[in-house]
């Protein structure tokens, strides 16, 4: 197996991991979201410290990446608290396709705060994009709109952490990251865990165990996916997850899957592919260029 079939992989189980985090946060929803996230990111906390220590690195990274660490980590956290109520209140094959618009909101703000050149690709491609998201929204009508609408703020809050990540490279070593992460939503969470806190029965605490051990290996996963191969070249099998979560919310949830979730995700999706697409070929032609 090649590098980059090894990171397609990572990704696609990396997918399938926080589409199964999302069904069974869904499945736990009786327990407070703040309970859900303090016991997702102590599961994080634990193996991301066990393995720093034992590769003798920074836990927390170094002072003068602090405020960036902390803007990663409070982005973050919103990330998780309006990814974990969407989930809880919605199906979750579309609350997975707003919240992989995060992509649109790095690139618009890797364009405004980093000066990145938005390349011509990416205009019709973010207008696709969002169209998709668009469709989605439309069942919805019909019922409650704010889960679908806390899925998509979901999108924004992470993509702006996803920002403070592309700052990071070559600076803070990724499992400080995710160590600095885990510790400030674990504590943050305390507080409002505390106010409405339930002690889970056996089959929630079993929940409740899952939702660590899924986010856990999810993260890993994409950690070590982006290690094998770069991401412009593998990024595009993250989106995996919408079929995942559709899959698992039929099957498990009995959620239905609807025609206008399809057309939605499969816009989306397409979006991303046209990204792909371009970046692969420019990436080659810079190589023969180079090789001239």
């Amino acid at each position: 197996m090649t590098q980059r079939q090894k990171g397609a992989l990572y990704m696609i189980l990396s997918a399938l991991c926080f589409a199964s985090m999302q069904v069974v946060v869904r499945l736990s929803r009786e327990i407070p979201t703040m309970e859900q996230i303090f016991m997702r990111n102590s599961f994080v906390l634990i193996v991301s410290a066990i393995i720093i220590i034992r590769k003798k690195g920074s836990l927390f990274g170094p002072a003068k990446y602090q405020p960036y660490l902390f803007g990663r980590s409070f982005f973050g956290f919103l990330g998780l608290i309006t990814l974990f109520y969407a989930s809880s209140h919605a199906a979750q094959g579309d609350v997975t396709i707003l919240n992989k618009l995060s992509p649109i909101w790095v690139t618009i703000l890797a364009v405004v705060f980093m000066k990145e050149k938005l390349p011509k690709i990416q205009i019709p491609a973010l207008a696709l994009s969002m169209v998709g998201a668009f469709i989605v929204f439309q069942p919805s009508f019909e019922s409650n709109p704010i889960p679908l609408a806390v899925a998509f703020l979901s999108a924004l809050t992470s993509g702006t952490a996803y920002t403070f990540l592309s700052f990071f490279k070559g600076k803070v070593d990724g499992l400080t990251v995710m160590m600095h992460f885990s510790t400030f939503s674990a504590v943050a969470s305390i507080p409002f865990m505390l106010k409405d806190f339930v002690v889970p029965n056996f089959r929630q605490a079993i929940l409740l165990l899952l939702i660590g051990v899924f986010g856990s290996l999810g993260q890993a996963f994409i950690t070590y996916a982006y290690r094998f191969a770069p991401a412009s070249e593998i990024s595009i099998y993250n989106y995996s997850g919408i079929i995942f979560s559709m899959i698992l919310g039929f099957f498990i949830l009995g959620e239905p899957v609807k025609f206008t979730s399809v057309i939605g995700g499969a816009l989306v999706a397409a979006a991303s592919i046209m990204v792909y697409v371009y970046n692969n070929r420019k990436n080659r032609q810079e190589g023969d260029e180079n090789q001239k």
